[in-house]
């Protein structure tokens, strides 16, 4: 029988070429586990994340808890707002797919000796990242808290305020077990009646979450005026110190405070329609209040001049008491009624008459005017008395002139050959406008423009003015 020398276990030096070639590849695998392992398809993405504090090369990245990639490189990164952060290279298993855009990444601790991993949590859009592709930093959980953070907390000043605590709370519950225990017993109809408050605000539109966020702005803007509340808080210390001198009267109004309430509860709805009168009489004083206001400056002389007779009005008072009698028996007189009730109608049939001539001297000054003309025509006299002044103005003896009776209006010359022709022609206004209800505001009569050689009856053409000669207190006023 003929021996087989062509096989590999008869022969000592490929069986050793053989077990050194095992080593080595099992030694090239070991040593590059933390890259991946050789021949596998990945998928790479960069990652931005805002520290990679206790983050290493050939960190796992994990998905629901499975092993889907590693972290193949960290570089550090200098954002454009000047802030640094880190951002890492993720060699991904091609088998786990693609991430979606949305999806988070979050570092967090994988053993309390400071080993860490990058979790993925895959979000739901169907857009994914590409190979090569960043996830952006707003994509990157906030870094959570480490256990040497915790720890890192109870430094010495804390550890002592810790033990204070500890000690100052034991001996305020040493020896009130019995006490502590009524308290407990006393919490079950609290949070029977807790429940449906706690419902209330539990209630979304109650909007209870928006009461801390409120409570934070308004610590914001109180927080300039820090020193200025710190000064009040001082201030009010002093308030509180000097009221409690008189805190038994305090006290006493406090404890007729139920009782005052209970008259106000009773007496205020019937004085409710006093309160609403009040109101209405109020407002409708406003306009009279501020007029009275802007009056002020000219009514404040007159008060000062009026002084000395509100002072003297006493003994007024005193001597018109017989008067006022007087005038009592006067109005209790039968015979007084029926009077007034005359005068009354006389005043209401006169009223129209007076509203129409009133402008006449308001407007226009024309009753001063007339009397002092009426005294300026008889103010030259002799021994014997006044008498009037007048002055002739001779006519042209024409028809229709006004030198004599005429059957028409004068109109000029009719077909004879005068030399005053320009005074041939009749101008008149019996009823010039005086500025009455229903005319046109002015003051005609006095203020008419003679017009030559053409007949004028009646009001001029246009406006004259509301100007009349100032007389009087008329002068006085500058009108």
């Amino acid at each position: 029988m003929r021996r087989n020398t062509g096989s590999i276990a008869a022969n000592p030096v490929l069986i050793g070429a053989a077990t050194v070639l095992v080593v080595v590849v099992a030694v090239f695998l070991a040593y590059n586990a933390n890259n991946g392992l050789p021949f596998v398809p990945t998928y790479d993405v960069q990652a931005e994340v805002p520290n990679a504090s206790g983050l290493i090369r050939g960190n796992e990245v994990r998905r629901g808890g499975a092993r889907i990639g590693i972290i193949s490189r960290i570089e550090p990164l200098r954002r454009d707002d000047g802030t640094a952060g880190a951002l890492l290279t993720l060699k991904l298993d091609r088998k786990a797919g693609d991430l979606p855009v949305d999806s988070t990444l979050r570092i967090r601790p994988r053993s309390p000796l400071g080993l860490k991993y990058v979790e993925v949590t895959e979000g739901r859009s169907r857009e994914t990242f590409a190979h090569g592709d960043r996830i952006p930093l707003e994509r990157s959980a906030a870094k959570p808290v480490e256990i040497d953070e915790v720890f890192g907390m109870f430094d010495e000043a804390t550890r002592k305020g810790q033990q204070g605590n500890l000690e100052g709370w034991g001996t305020a519950l040493a020896g009130r077990g019995g006490e502590l225990n009524e308290t407990l017993r006393g919490l079950g109809p609290l949070t029977d009646k807790l429940e449906p408050a706690a419902r209330a605000l539990a209630d979304p539109e109650t909007e209870f979450d928006e009461l801390f966020p409120a409570f934070e702005q308004a610590a914001t803007e109180v927080e300039p005026v820090a020193r200025e509340q710190g000064e009040m808080f001082g201030g009010l210390s002093a308030t509180f110190a000097g009221l409690s001198a008189v805190s038994e009267s305090i006290k006493a109004t406090i404890a007729e405070g139920p009782r005052a309430l209970g008259t106000a509860t009773r007496e205020l709805p019937a004085q409710a329609s006093f309160v609403r009168e009040s109101t209405e009489l109020f407002r409708r004083l406003r306009p009279g209040t501020r007029a009275l206001g802007d009056a002020s400056e000219h009514l404040a002389p007159a008060f000062r001049a009026g002084e000395p007779a509100i002072r003297r009005a006493p003994a007024l008072n005193r001597r018109l008491q017989g008067t006022f009698d007087a005038l009592e028996r006067f109005a209790a007189d039968a015979r007084v009624r029926p009077a007034l009730g005359r005068l009354t109608a006389t005043a209401s049939l006169l009223q129209p008459t007076i509203a129409f001539a009133t402008p006449a001297q308001t407007t226009c000054n024309y009753l001063a005017l007339f009397f002092r003309n009426l005294g300026s025509a008889l103010s030259e006299s002799d021994k014997v008395g006044s008498f009037l002044r007048f002055g002739i103005v001779a006519l042209p003896q024409l028809p229709g002139s006004e030198a004599g009776p005429a059957a028409v209006p004068a109109n000029g010359p009719r077909g004879a050959d005068v030399s005053r022709i320009d005074d041939s022609f009749l101008h008149s206004n019996p009823l010039p406008n005086t500025a009455a209800p229903g005319q046109e505001r002015e003051c005609e009569a006095g203020n008419e423009q003679y017009t030559p050689g053409r007949q004028v009856i009646g009001n001029q053409p246009g406006n004259q003015g509301t100007w009349s000669e100032p007389t009087g207190r008329w002068k006085a006023e500058g009108r």
